[in-house]
């Protein structure tokens, strides 16, 4: 785990100077990543809580927690328990953080232009086999991901005067009216109101949301959908 922690560039990452500490970012995951007991890492956990991906006293989050949510789900795998406990306790609040203005988004290797987040989430989502080995705390770790979701595009019927768009849901879009964005090509347009009309099967991604008083020809085949709200929050 240290060649990959060694490998990143912290100090190149962006974050609000005299918050974010990449010093912090990169010993702490060495640290953590090599911690053999309960106090060792708390201590790695302080450093990667106190500057280097979340300021916790704060309730900031920082774009290297992006970086580092593979990681720390690497710990999670490969660490010591309580280093594991640590790292799955730092995503828990790097996922409930808000980050600060200039520094809410990046971009995914998809492409998008995603709120810290979503990004995180996207992560975690990627080890979902770990998390649910688990039991409980991997589990509760998957449900705050999960209120992150995306939507992948990829067939517009017209239904009346909404649209109804099939494609793949990845997490939980939940009961009620959402506002998401729509990304595609490097440019994302809002849609107000949608609902989900149909979830996926267990064990499935294909799903069907209802995009309210917008026709066919306004969503665009391939766009991801995520929630506005995600874009919105700034510490």
């Amino acid at each position: 785990m240290l060649d990959e922690i060694d490998a990143v560039d912290w100090g190149s990452i962006p974050g609000r100077p005299d918050w974010y500490e990449p010093d912090r970012a990169a010993h702490g995951l060495r640290a953590l990543s090599e911690a053999a007991n309960l106090v060792q890492a708390a201590k790695a956990g302080s450093q990667l809580g106190g500057g280097g991906i979340v300021h916790g006293h704060s309730g900031a989050v920082f774009p290297s927690a992006v970086v580092a949510t593979p990681l720390l789900l690497d710990i999670v795998e490969r660490g010591h328990p309580a280093a594991g406990a640590v790292a799955l306790g730092l995503l828990d609040e790097a996922l409930s953080c808000c980050p600060h203005a200039g520094y809410t988004r990046v971009v995914a290797p998809d492409g998008l232009a995603l709120p810290l987040c979503c990004a995180i989430a996207d992560r975690v989502r990627a080890r979902t086999d770990l998390l649910v080995g688990l039991g409980k705390r991997g589990k509760s770790l998957l449900a705050e991901a999960a209120a992150h979701w995306r939507f992948e595009i990829r067939e517009c019927v017209a239904d009346g005067s909404d649209t109804a768009a099939f494609g793949n849901l990845a997490g939980c879009l939940s009961d009620g009216v959402h506002a998401a964005e729509m990304h595609l090509g490097g440019v994302v347009t809002v849609l107000n109101e949608l609902t989900l009309e149909y979830p996926p099967a267990e064990g499935a991604l294909a799903a069907c949301v209802r995009v309210i008083a917008r026709h066919p020809g306004e969503l665009l085949l391939g766009a991801t959908l995520i929630p506005a709200e995600c874009g919105d929050r700034v510490h």
